[in-house]
């Protein structure tokens, strides 16, 4: 049963009249009463009492009907849906995020494309690169900001940014306000609010301080970078945090470091060869913009 069955049954039950409503349909009487025959050895049953000299709907006709106007108002529903879809006057969009960039990225980058895309609906994790990076492979996300490169196959990953990590501390810091570089030996005798091995700042934090031969002093070591930047802010100590982070966050102060910190580039995962949604799509084009702008 193909669909041009049903659009045909039911301009023959609204015209009953086969010449008709091969009139309407712009095809030949022939081929519809054809067409209407196949639908009815498909059913199983009799649509159209042809005895008389009128053409009328048999019950099962009358009941099919109900059903037919049904299925066809069902089916321009689901194509309208698809144009909103495809236009972005609807859908849903499943990103993840490492911490980093939930702490200075998702807020304005967020808020600008629910503005631009209010029927969009977002569905938002924050999560470690290594669990994106799964959940882009399986697809369970549509677009991930984590960092290249990316640490799978199934999962590429296209340059957004540079970001630079940053040694930081609050306003009531003694060195707040210093503006000459700290050594590497003050460093290593700085007791640091540093982020856990979960985080791939804290990689980063490491492998400087082992290429530099130098030891860090972890006094406090968290697993969450609100819980960082708050006890940098409140408590005294110093830390190594994303300078995007720090840039975000009143009562922070970045401290000079010779050398300095490395640098490590941002990047949209997306699953390799696999389906972009319009609403993926738009917002991979919008942090392009946003990251310039920004840069």
């Amino acid at each position: 049963m193909l669909l041009r069955h049903i659009r045909y049954f039911l301009a023959v039950a609204e015209h009953l009249n086969f010449t008709r409503a091969a009139e309407a349909l712009h095809v030949s009487q022939p081929t519809l009463s054809q067409q209407i025959r196949q639908l009815e050895e498909a059913l199983g049953a009799e649509l159209f009492d042809r005895s008389g000299r009128q053409l009328r709907l048999t019950d099962a006709g009358g009941a099919y009907r109900v059903y037919a106007r049904r299925a066809l108002r069902d089916l321009e529903a689901g194509r309208r849906a698809l144009h909103d879809v495809a236009s972005l006057q609807r859908g849903q969009l499943r990103l993840a995020m490492t911490p980093t960039f939930a702490a200075w990225l998702a807020g304005p980058l967020l808020a600008r494309f629910h503005q631009r895309h209010p029927g969009i609906a977002l569905i938002v994790r924050e999560m470690s690169q290594e669990a994106m990076e799964a959940g882009l492979a399986d697809d369970a996300f549509d677009i991930g900001i984590g960092f290249a490169p990316s640490g799978t196959l199934e999962v590429e990953a296209a340059p957004l940014l540079d970001e630079r990590l940053a040694l930081v501390a609050g306003a009531g810091h003694p060195l707040a306000g210093r503006r000459d570089a700290l050594s590497l030996a003050e460093l290593e005798a700085m007791p640091l609010v540093l982020l856990s091995a979960d985080f791939i700042t804290r990689r980063h934090v490491d492998n400087y301080c082992l290429r530099h031969g130098i030891r860090p002093r972890v006094a406090i070591e968290v697993n969450g970078m609100g819980a960082a930047v708050e006890i940098i802010r409140h408590g005294g100590l110093a830390g190594i945090l994303p300078a995007a982070v720090a840039a975000s966050q009143p009562g922070l102060a970045v401290l000079a470091l010779e050398p300095a910190l490395p640098g490590r580039q941002a990047a949209l995962l997306t699953k390799r060869d696999g389906y972009r949604s319009a609403a993926a799509r738009a917002f991979a084009e919008l942090a392009r913009s946003f990251a310039d702008a920004t840069a």
